[in-house]
Formats: C-alpha cells, sequence, structure tokens
C-alpha cells in the first residue's frame, strides 16, 4: 500500500563541547529562550576522546548532554542546527570557536545527530547539513554502528541516551496514548 508516513515528534537533544564554564551557561540560556525548557541536563564530562578540537578551541575541554522538554517534528533539525552555529559564531575569536554545539535527536528506535561534514555514511537533508544515526536502539540496548563516534561507544554517553529516551516515551505516552517500542 502506498501511503507516507508522517513521524511523530522526536526529542532534541544537544551535545555540546566547550573550554569553559561561562560559555556553556550563557550558551544554555540561548538555547533555553529557543527552545524551551531543559529537562535533562548531564553532568560535566572531560573531552578526552580526541585532540580534533584542541587547535581550535584549546586544551582542556568539557562536555555536557541537555535535552529539551518540548519535542519536535524531524524536519525542524536543519534550522536547528544553523542555529546552533549561529550561536557558536556570536562566542567566536577569530573564526575559532569556544563552543560546539551538536544538536540532533532521540526516538524510540535511535539517536541521529546533524552535521556540516559530509561522509559516506550521512545523509544530505538541506542548506548544508546533514545527518546521521549514530546509536540504534535494538534489544533494548543502544547499539554501535560501525561509524559510531569512539566516545559514544562508552556505557557513561549510553547512560545519558537511556534516561533521554526514557524521558522521551513519557513525553510521547503523554502527548499521544503511544508506548514506543
Amino acid at each position: 500500500m502506498l501511503q507516507r508516513q508522517i513521524p511523530i515528534p522526536v526529542k532534541l537533544i544537544c551535545g555540546i563541547i566547550y573550554l569553559n564554564e561561562e560559555i556553556y551557561l550563557k550558551t544554555k540560556n540561548i538555547l533555553q529562550k529557543k527552545f524551551g525548557k531543559i529537562d535533562f541536563e548531564s553532568k560535566l564530562i572531560p573531552f578526552n576522546f580526541t585532540n580534533y578540537y584542541s587547535k581550535e578551541m584549546g586544551g582542556c575541554l568539557y562536555r555536557r548532554f541537555i535535552s529539551f522538554k518540548k519535542i519536535k517534528l524531524p524536519n525542524k533539525f536543519v534550522n536547528i542546527k544553523l542555529y546552533c552555529i549561529k550561536i557558536e559564531k556570536l562566542f567566536s575569536l577569530n573564526n575559532k570557536r569556544k563552543i560546539n554545539i551538536d544538536p540532533g535527536y532521540i526516538n524510540e528506535s535511535k539517536l541521529v545527530l546533524t552535521t556540516t561534514k559530509d561522509f559516506s555514511h550521512r545523509i544530505y537533508l538541506n542548506k548544508g547539513i546533514f545527518a546521521e544515526v549514530t546509536l540504534i536502539f535494538k534489544k533494548d540496548v543502544f547499539s554501535d554502528l560501525p561509524t559510531t563516534f569512539p566516545e559514544y561507544r562508552k556505557e557513561q554517553y549510553k547512560k545519558i541516551f537511556y534516561a533521554i529516551r526514557d524521558t522521551y516515551k513519557n513525553d510521547i505516552k503523554n502527548k499521544y496514548g503511544k508506548k514506543c517500542l
């Protein structure tokens, strides 16, 4: 049968890598004003999985994950990523970022991240923005893919995503009366 399936809304998350807490708190405030109440904030995590950002942002970087109460349709994520790029530019100095914001979403079956970089496993969305499935949820666990970033393979990160997914499942149940997988 030829029927389109309209997706249910998803849980907006942001993975944020930053140099200092002041910039993080300012960014968090801006994100809340744009996307609404934050319903999850991870503890501070030292970001020492790669040196990819060190030349641009400096050493001794940190990461946090946040998620937002208001669920969104997946087609909104091009504009969400573009807005996050504007925030990164706001805090940049001499074309070097002091904060990196990676928005994405969690639904019942996966974690998706948005990016400006193309690669074989990424799908072009629009306006220079790509998406990738970073983790899949099956048999009650988040499972890695061959292209999953090393830090996202760690149980420390997956525990965060389980907590956010549980909140998402409650959001969907409360809004639509649906149970997630």
